[in-house]
């Protein structure tokens, strides 16, 4: 049997998209740094980053002109702040799924 999944709900988050097409996610910070991180997303108003194994991270009301440029990179940038400085940032990889509330049962 596996342990079940801490997951923390993002209420304050910024999406920002390049002339390039790529994507920046700015979070708070969460203990520890990731490990195999990826982000899973529907095509709608929420998403889940998964940090490691046992933690993840919910987003909700995901803002409807994000929608489309989320489903269209396969990868984006994380940073992770505290206090407004950054406390750390990686690369994640974007999975696209059918059904997101799948995810978070």
């Amino acid at each position: 049997m596996t342990k079940k999944q801490d997951v923390e709900q993002e209420n304050r988050f910024d999406i920002l998209q390049n002339e390039a097409g790529e994507i920046l996610i700015i979070i708070n910070s969460y203990a520890g740094g990731p490990e195999n991180p990826r982000f899973v997303y529907d095509g709608g108003a929420t998403a889940l980053l998964y940090r490691t194994k046992d933690t993840a991270v919910v987003f909700h009301d995901i803002p409807k002109n994000a929608h489309l440029p989320l489903k269209s990179v396969s990868n984006m940038l994380i940073v992770e702040v505290e206090n407004e400085d950054v406390a750390r940032e990686y690369n994640v990889p974007v999975r696209l799924v059918k059904d997101i509330k799948a995810y978070l049962k």
